[in-house]
Parts: C-alpha cells; structure tokens; sequence
C-alpha cells in the first residue's frame, strides 16, 4: 500500500536511468522528478517537502556519499535509497551507517526497489510509537 505521501525524487547522471524508473514509478502510482545532478535536485527541491529520494552513489560534480551528507547536514526528513552500478563491497553498509534507509545495486528487480520505497514511506508517515 502506498502512503499518501507518493512523491519519489530521482536523482542519476544517467539520463536512461532517470526515465525507466520515472516509468516503473508512476505505473506504481507515485509522483516522480528526476534530476540529473545532485546539484540540480538541490536547487530545485525544498528541503521541507516530503517523498523519498532515490539516488545514485557515482556522480559527477557532488556524488551521492557527499550529497547525503549534506542532505543530513541541512535536516531535510526525506528517507534516502542509494543506488549504484559499481560492485565495489561495503556500499550496502556504508549506506546505512551514513543514514540511507536502504542500498540497491544496479540492475535491481522493480519489487526491490518499490518495497524499499514503500517501507520508508510508511515507516516516514507512521505516528510515532507511544510508551506506556
């Protein structure tokens, strides 16, 4: 189930990957924007405003490590999906321990990367738990 929170930013140097998920995205009924520059997604989206980031590690200008970090530094609250083609191990880990809800390598199964979106939706939207 979706939340009503349905926006998903896409942010990838490489264009072809901007729009096939773009596609997969809004056929699962989530509203999409793509960037092809962490700068250009910056400049572009307030940092108040809701949905859940997917975006690439290997970029040119600010790369994903460093473009998480800032989004971090800023306390923009949007949970963070990291993607990357490079095999190289330790992203998986690295991605959670600098605060990315998840970390998928390319090419990865549309159900992996819809559940990994939806779960940090409903876990974004969810009133928090209350101790009694």
């Amino acid at each position: 189930m979706i939340t009503d929170n349905k926006h998903v930013y896409i942010v990838d140097d490489d264009e072809s990957v901007c729009r096939s998920l773009k596609l997969l995205l809004t056929t699962f009924g989530f509203e999409v924007s793509t960037f092809l520059s962490a700068e250009e997604y910056f400049s572009a989206v307030p940092n108040s405003d809701p949905g859940c980031l997917v975006m690439d590690i290997h970029m040119p200008g600010l790369n994903g490590w460093e473009a998480l970090k800032k989004s971090i530094e800023l306390g923009v609250n949007r949970p963070v999906i990291m993607i990357s083609a490079n095999k190289a191990g330790g992203n998986n880990e690295r991605a959670l321990n600098s605060g990315a809800v998840g970390y998928l390598l390319k090419p990865f199964t549309d159900q992996a990367l819809v559940g990994l979106i939806q779960g940090a939706l409903e876990k974004k939207t969810a009133p928090p738990l209350q101790v009694r």
